[in-house]
């Protein structure tokens, strides 16, 4: 019976730190899209610690304007799927510019017009989380 629970634990352990080494690439690939397309606030939160959140990161963002939102967007999932060969789960909001959302399950950015941040206020929202200024 010991041997069973020490091969759980160990799977799970070993699916932890994938999952892990997986979501930092991710985080990494974002961030530096973010920046290539003059992204700014951006904000990572991990909410790993949080048994109600739905993914284990959250990005914000802002950009300028509708047309920046929807580059820095389009650049995001050109470069995860390009470095990393991953697609987003879903995505929404591209054809507004004031909000796209971008799901990679795991970690999920959140791209937003300066106005639309303001007054959805994620970062509050998700205040127990953990924040870091990228």
């Amino acid at each position: 019976m010991e041997q069973v629970s020490t091969a759980a634990t160990t799977r799970s352990k070993r699916s932890s730190v994938t999952r892990l080494t997986k979501s930092s690439k991710i985080l990494k690939v974002i961030t530096k899209a973010i920046k290539d397309k003059k992204g700014e606030n951006i904000i990572q939160l991990d909410l790993r610690r949080l048994p109600e959140a739905v993914t284990d990161f959250l990005i914000v963002c802002e950009g300028g304007s509708h047309v920046q939102v929807k580059a820095i967007a389009n650049h995001i999932e050109q470069q995860v799927k390009e470095v990393i060969g991953e697609l987003p789960y879903k995505h929404e909001g591209q054809q507004t510019g004031q909000w796209v959302l971008i799901d990679y399950v795991n970690v999920v950015v959140h791209v937003m017009h300066p106005e639309a941040r303001k007054f959805y206020r994620l970062e509050e929202l998700w205040s127990d989380g953990v924040a870091e200024e990228m």
